[in-house]
Formats: structure tokens, sequence, C-alpha cells
């Protein structure tokens, strides 16, 4: 009867105490595993590694399965002093050394493209702005009574004059230029590119017989001459007048920038078809392909040592100028430094250009006579001689057809094209 009620002598298979104060049921040992109890207080695997000696050191395993000596991964950024290694073998230093690297690298990589910038941008940018301060500027354009309206499509006066500005006494013996004060023009050409289809490079006799405005009836030639009170706006304004074609911008070249100019490129390729000889010149050719340095060259696209004078040397002007530009803007000059600056830095010194016009207006012009353009001059009636001299009258039905065509922003048309 005493052992009612007594529940001391009772089988532990039923809550114990430990129930009553945990609230935890211990699993029934005898399969060697660990009870709720352990399992709760178990020490944390950063203690266990603390607590244990150096002959724990070396992997031992802990209860449960796990392995010693790997640490939590929580000191990765310092906060509890000591660093460790990420989960992908990563060490740090607790300091935040991982960081401050990838913050040098971008700082590198900006660097980098930075530099990049100022090279593609800004220092070709400073070279233009340079390069089109060096141009020389004159008033060529300017508006008088009458003058044509705006018109479709663009034109460009060329002209080549005989100034001999920038060449020393010893070029001008090479070049056998002579000596006349002042300068006139060798060549004149108007290069019309239309709003639809190919440009055209058109000479324009310097002999042509026309009225000049303050100077009277005379050679185009005159309007030019500073002698005679003419100049370059003089020029334009006789060409306006005579063909009601209005001129947009102006280009000037003297003996020495042609000549810096061909030399620049390399030369020029030019296939004369027979032997060519003046003294006056200093040109001595023989017939076929060779290529003509800037000295050569002058003396090629001077000379009227020929059957048809002037008019056979405005062909070889047209057939010179456009290979020349043509070369200019090949991609052997323009991306060999060692030929596009002496070309830029040559060029510009010596051409004289309206005061509104910039660098970017002789690339566009150069652009347009690498174009494959059509080459033809104004077309002449007559070769009589007057008060004056030989002069050349225009055809007037042909050049009219020309003008027309050119004040519409239309192609000339083949019919009014001459050789």
């Amino acid at each position: 009867m005493a052992d009612r009620g007594n529940g001391r002598n009772r089988p532990s298979n039923g809550p114990t105490g430990d129930h009553n104060r945990t609230g935890v049921f211990r699993r029934p040992g005898g399969d060697g595993g660990p009870d709720e109890i352990e399992r709760l207080y178990r020490p944390r695997r950063s203690e266990q590694r603390s607590a244990r000696g150096p002959a724990d050191a070396g992997g031992s395993r802990q209860p449960g399965g796990a392995r010693g000596g790997r640490g939590d991964g929580r000191g990765r950024h310092g906060g509890g002093g000591g660093g460790g290694r990420d989960g992908g073998g990563r060490v740090y230093d607790g300091t935040g050394r991982s960081r401050r690297e990838r913050e040098q690298r971008a700082r590198r990589r900006r660097t980098i493209l930075i530099t990049v910038l100022v090279v593609l941008v800004v220092l070709p940018a400073l070279f233009y702005f340079w390069a089109d301060s060096r141009l020389v500027r004159v008033e060529a354009l300017q508006d008088y009574d009458g003058r044509p309206e705006e018109q479709p499509g663009t034109t460009y006066m060329v002209v080549g004059s005989d100034s001999r500005a920038g060449l020393s006494d010893e070029d001008v013996q090479d070049l056998r230029t002579g000596r006349a004060e002042g300068k006139r023009t060798d060549t004149i050409m108007v290069l019309y590119v239309p709003d639809s289809g190919k440009p055209t490079i058109i000479s324009v006799p310097r002999d042509s017989y026309v009225t000049i405005p303050g100077i009277g009836d005379n050679k185009i030639n005159a309007a030019f001459s500073t002698a005679l009170g003419g100049g370059p706006s003089t020029l334009v304004q006789t060409f306006e007048q005579e063909s009601g074609v209005r001129i947009d911008h102006y280009v000037e070249i003297g003996f020495a920038g042609f000549v810096d100019i061909v030399d620049a490129v390399g030369g020029v390729e030019m296939c004369p078809k027979e032997d060519m000889k003046d003294p006056k010149s200093g040109l001595d050719l023989k017939a076929g392909c060779q290529t003509m340095d800037g000295a050569t060259a002058l003396g090629y696209v001077r000379t009227r040592a020929s059957a048809r004078a002037d008019l056979d040397r405005i062909q070889r002007q047209r057939e010179f100028f456009s290979k020349l530009v043509d070369k200019a803007t090949s991609p052997g000059t323009l991306f060999n430094p060692f030929r596009s600056v002496p070309l830029v830095t040559n060029g510009t010194s010596t051409f004289e250009v309206d005061e509104g016009d910039h660098l970017s207006d002789l690339g566009w012009m150069a652009l347009a006579m690498g174009d494959d353009p059509t080459t033809t001059s104004i077309p002449v009636g007559s070769t009589p001689t007057l008060n004056v001299g030989s002069v050349v009258l225009w055809d007037e039905a042909a050049s009219g057809e020309m003008f027309t065509a050119m004040k519409e922003g239309r192609e000339i048309p083949e019919s009014a094209l001459r050789d």
C-alpha cells in the first residue's frame, strides 16, 4: 500500500522534473544521440574553437558531426577586429581593403576614359580652332545694289593668284615667278555644288571680256588688279553681275601656298601627252605619267607654251586641281600625320578666304571636289582682238543655259558643258 502514490519509484518513461523546469521532453537515451536539452544548450562553434586546446586544432569533430577549425565569417569587414574569409575564399583584413581596391580600379578607369576623351575630342577641337585662326581673311563677298539674292546650291570662287608673298629671293629665282609688284589672277574657277547631282568645276577664262565696276570694259583679270583699283570683292562682283550667279564662298591661294600644298601631299601624278618645255616657267617635261613636286607643278599649271595658249592652260589647271584635291582628301593623306599636319599648317597660312568663311568651309569644298566632279569651262563664242588685246567672248546661249541651271540649283546640262 505504501507504494501507491509515490511518484519517485515510477519508471522514468514519462515527464520528469526536467519537463517541469524547461518544458522539453528528454529523448530516451540508448542510441547515443544527444537529447534535446543538450542540443539547446550546446555552446556555439566559435566558443568551442576557443575552448579547444592545441590537441583539438587539427580538425577534430564536434558532437553532431560539426568540423572544427572554420570561422563563422562574421569578421569579413571588421566589426569584430579579426577579419576572416568570405564564401569565395578571398581574404579580408577587417579594414575594408577590398572595397578600397575596387574604388582605386574605378578611379583608374575614369582617368583612362577622360584621357581618351581629351585625345579624341578636345585636342582635335583645339587644333581646328588654331588652324582656323591662321586663315588670312579678306573682304571679298560684299553686298551692293543689284546683288543676286540667295540661290539654291552652293558656289565657291577659287582664285590662284601670282602673289609672291612668302617667297624668298631664292624661291623667286628657282620658281621663275618674276618680281612683279602686286598680284594678278593666274586661275579663276567656280565650284558649283547643286542641290542634287554631281558638283562641277567651272573654269573662267581670265581673258573674258566683261564690264568691271569702277574700271570699265576689260579682261576679267583686270578686276583683280589692285593697280587698277580692283581686288577680290571687285572680281566677285564682276562675275556675279555678268552671270547672275551669287558666290557663297571665296578662296585664294598664291604661288608659295600652292607649292607647299603639293609638296605636303607627296606630289601629284600627271600624264602629259607630249613633251613640254617652257624656259619662262622653267618647265621641262617628257610625255608620260610622272609625279610632280610643287615647283614642277607650278610651272605645269602656269605655262602657255601650247597651241591654244590660255585655253590649254585652263584645261590643265582644272585637271591638276581636281587630282590635287583627290590626293589631299585620300585616306593615305588624311590618316598620315606626316602629311595631314603639314597640309593644314602650311595651307591655312597661305589661304585667303572671305571674312565669313572658316576651315570647315574649306573642308566641304575639298569633299565636293573629291566627289568625282564634272570639269568644264564657260562656253566660249569667239576670241577677237580688241583695244585691250586678245579677249574671250562668252557664248551667250550656252553660257546662259549654264548660269540658269546654277541659279535654279540644278545640275548643269551636258549641252552647256565644254572641254
